[in-house]
């Protein structure tokens, strides 16, 4: 018989024996007995609502959580709010650590787009890597290259590892569209500052323009199209598999570049503005 035990006892008080007696028939150490614990109503409604806060906020941790709580009227603890999420096995949605890692031993490139004017199509553009979380089977990895002016989408795509390569595909496959940056931003990761990467753009006469470290508002145009796509479809939705996960994001791109309109756009959609300016230069 295991060392551990669990036991539904009675009170010794309605028993003819004692909890030390009932454990020495059954042959089992009275240091390893424990009593299951019971949830009273308070804590299941405690739970109900922390439920609820995870499915509506699934990025909220257990202290804005319990803070949450709090405003409702719940007088509840940060560290009862964690135990009972580890329970309910609610994971909070977060990004993983250190997304663009950057290495010293890559060279890196100053800021261009500080006070400049981004008035056209292909001026710009910018990249950057985000991630997805597939249910129970950990993260896959977007990157995406975007038109700064327009905030089209011009290409993207996903991988369950963190390398350069899915990078360098997603900027080739921006670059075989026929179109290309005068300048391209990134940040200094390591995916990014790599010289395969590089290469790509010094062989197309593109400026390398990098963010400054640890200023993310520096690419703030895709900062904006991930805030969008986790907010409209990836918070709203669960991915089994990685197919499932890449067959809606592209839905979710086409919607976004073709259908999305913008407020920053005077309600246009991103296409109609990337192609608005080739539009007028053949008209012209």
């Amino acid at each position: 018989m295991s060392s551990k035990h669990r036991l539904e006892l009675v009170d010794k008080n309605d028993s003819e024996y004692s909890v030390r007696k009932q454990c020495e028939i059954l042959d089992v150490r009275r240091g390893n007995l424990y009593y299951k614990r019971k949830c009273n109503k308070v804590e299941l409604d405690l739970a109900e609502k922390i439920r609820w806060v995870g499915e509506k906020h699934p990025f909220y941790g257990y202290r804005k959580t319990a803070e949450i709580l709090k405003r409702l009227g719940n007088h509840v603890g940060y560290r009862k709010v964690r135990r009972l999420k580890k329970q309910l096995g609610i994971k909070t949605l977060y990004p993983k650590p250190r997304l663009s890692v950057p290495r010293k031993d890559h060279k890196k490139y100053p800021y261009l787009l500080k006070d400049l004017d981004i008035n056209y199509s292909d001026m710009v553009w910018a990249t950057d890597i985000t991630f997805i979380r597939i249910k129970n089977k950990g993260w896959v990895y977007l990157t995406a290259v975007i038109d700064w002016h327009s905030r089209y989408v011009i290409s993207h795509q996903i991988s369950t590892t963190m390398d350069q390569d899915f990078c360098i595909q997603a900027l080739q496959d921006a670059l075989d569209t026929k179109h290309k940056p005068c300048i391209f931003n990134t940040d200094q990761g390591s995916q990014f500052t790599s010289n395969e990467f590089t290469k790509v753009l010094k062989n197309n006469g593109i400026k390398i323009s990098m963010d400054g470290k640890g200023r993310c508002l520096d690419n703030v145009i895709i900062e904006r199209f991930w805030r969008s796509l986790k907010y409209e479809e990836v918070f709203l939705n669960e991915y089994h598999t990685v197919e499932q996960a890449k067959l809606a994001i592209r839905e979710y791109i086409q919607f976004y570049n073709n259908e999305r309109i913008h407020q920053s756009l005077d309600y246009a959609t991103p296409r109609e503005i990337y192609f608005r300016f080739y539009n007028k230069k053949i008209a012209s």
